[in-house]
């Protein structure tokens, strides 16, 4: 069965990875912005980081076949310092412009500071004003409620959010239920250390069904598994679920979230 890997951090994946990837059925990947396991020190080494999403990991995506999208903004974990995030997002509107970026992500909160507040109201406005699709990071662990509440806060108080352009990401048992009720598009996230398992996936497609739902794995400079999808889809199998249902949750949800994006060109396999 073909999938569609929606978040993946390519540039931090083997290049054997996106081999054993294609091989399973990967056909397409998106990537977003983020972290790269420290903080960056100047607006030109994002610079030379959206030139890498945009330009070579595309060319190492297509040597196995696989389409890559990519999405840009300035991450959680370096938006505390306000200012300089500005000067990034100066040079945002020049990679938004390009094909195959699908808008401005991954962005959301961390700690859930007053300083990454403002930085993430000022991507929001960015992509609002241009029409853009939008992909959330919801923080880790303690955090995870309260920040997703706070970004729910923001977006429903911009009657110029289209909810079925915006997709929070790293959804759990607690804040599913909430982000499904206010008619975005929940991620859930097979990550084996802060995220879910893909047992506990299986749970919520069971007790919420399939709809405006993605599962990814996130794969990064952590411990992580870009065949993660692969084991959700073993263990929707093993509980007795239809081809068609993991086919909607891993190919069908993806192209039609994406398809929202006239930069998203894409000949789907069938």
């Amino acid at each position: 069965m073909y999938f569609i890997e929606p978040h993946i951090h390519i540039a931090s994946r083997t290049t054997d990875d996106l081999q054993a990837m294609a091989r399973a059925g990967c056909v397409a990947v998106g990537e977003p912005a983020f972290w790269m396991g420290y903080d960056r020190t100047s607006v030109g080494s994002f610079y030379d980081y959206f030139r890498q999403l945009t330009e070579w990991e595309p060319t190492r995506t297509a040597r196995y076949g696989m389409r890559h999208f990519t999405w840009i903004g300035v991450n959680a974990k370096e938006a505390e310092n306000v200012s300089f995030a500005r000067e990034v997002m100066e040079k945002m509107p020049e990679f938004l412009d390009l094909p195959d970026v699908l808008g401005v992500g991954e962005i959301g909160l961390n700690k859930c500071t007053s300083n990454e507040v403002a930085t993430l109201t000022a991507l929001i406005d960015i992509a609002l004003e241009r029409g853009e699709m939008m992909l959330f990071h919801t923080p880790h662990l303690e955090h995870k409620l309260m920040g997703t509440r706070m970004i729910l806060d923001l977006l429903r108080n911009d009657n110029r959010v289209n909810r079925d352009r915006v997709w929070i990401d790293h959804c759990e048992e607690h804040t599913i239920r909430q982000v499904r009720d206010e008619g975005y598009w929940a991620g859930l996230t097979l990550y084996p250390t802060t995220k879910v398992t893909p047992e506990r996936a299986v749970d919520m497609v069971e007790i919420y069904g399939p709809e405006r739902l993605l599962v990814t794995s996130s794969a990064d400079w952590g411990p992580s598994d870009p065949l993660a999808i692969i084991a959700f889809m073993a263990a929707m199998r093993s509980r007795g679920h239809d081809e068609s249902l993991i086919r909607r949750i891993v190919y069908d949800n993806p192209l039609e979230f994406m398809r929202q994006c006239e930069r998203f060109k894409f000949g789907a396999p069938q």
